[in-house]
């Protein structure tokens, strides 16, 4: 049945996506132009807002918990596992006031209305999978405006999707290079669910009627710790709680 009606409501989900990016694209360059970082960042929050709404037409529903009142005057990194390209307008849109940013691979800043000019003016990390080099370039350059700005990170430890939802082990890499320039930065995992069920038949034809979760759990204080240990502590969170 999921994937009956995903079929018949697929087009018009990718239709509203394809048209609130196209609207978006004039407004974040106008917003960017005029009001500067503040108002272009507003544009892209409610771009995201209106992306997650587009999920609707699918029947599929964004249900966002968060029970910790987590500090705006300091840099957090957010450690998910990630499961579809869906995971990422509800992340954006519900942690807005933690100006959280995403490292993206580069080839996605081009030729994709909207997406593409946030990735180049949001303040996110584009890196080039080839080239470690420039990879960690940008990774440190974005730990260094999360210590100067006091934003926070949205990163995806595991390094590539999950197809399926199970999830794969989290990665040093990333969170050491961020915490090296923001040590002050306080990890808090989120436990991603569902969204593999929304593209478990490609990105084409949808799977309708599927009730995604985002759940912020228990923060992690670096100070004192190993990074390894914090990185193995935020992946057994999120594991625990998608597997119970």
């Amino acid at each position: 049945m999921s994937r009956f009606f995903g079929f018949l409501l697929s087009p018009l989900h990718h239709l509203a996506f394809f048209i609130i990016l196209i609207v978006f694209q004039p407004i974040q360059w106008l917003s960017l132009k005029i009001g500067g970082y503040k108002a272009h960042k507003t544009s892209v929050d409610w771009l995201n807002f209106f992306l997650t709404s587009a999920y609707y037409i699918l029947g599929n529903t964004v249900k966002f918990v968060n029970h910790h009142n987590l500090p705006t005057n300091r840099p957090i990194i957010f450690a998910a596992n990630h499961q579809s390209m869906y995971d990422i307008p509800p992340l954006i849109w519900f942690l807005r006031k933690y100006h959280a940013k995403f490292i993206s691979k580069i080839e996605l800043t081009k030729n994709i209305p909207s997406i593409s000019f946030n990735l180049k003016y949001g303040g996110g990390a584009n890196i080039d999978r080839k080239d470690k080099k420039q990879s960690l370039g940008e990774i440190m350059k974005l730990g260094e405006r999360m210590h100067k700005n006091t934003w926070s990170a949205v990163i995806f430890p595991e390094g590539t999707r999950s197809k399926n939802g199970v999830m794969k082990e989290f990665q040093i890499g990333g969170i050491s290079v961020l915490l090296k320039k923001a040590p002050d930065a306080l990890i808090v995992p989120i436990a991603i669910e569902n969204s593999w069920k929304v593209v478990k038949n490609g990105s084409v034809w949808l799977h309708a009627f599927i009730p995604l979760k985002f759940t912020v759990l228990q923060p992690i204080e670096p100070a004192g710790k190993d990074v390894l240990a914090l990185i193995k502590q935020a992946e057994t969170e999120v594991r625990e709680f998608i597997e119970k």
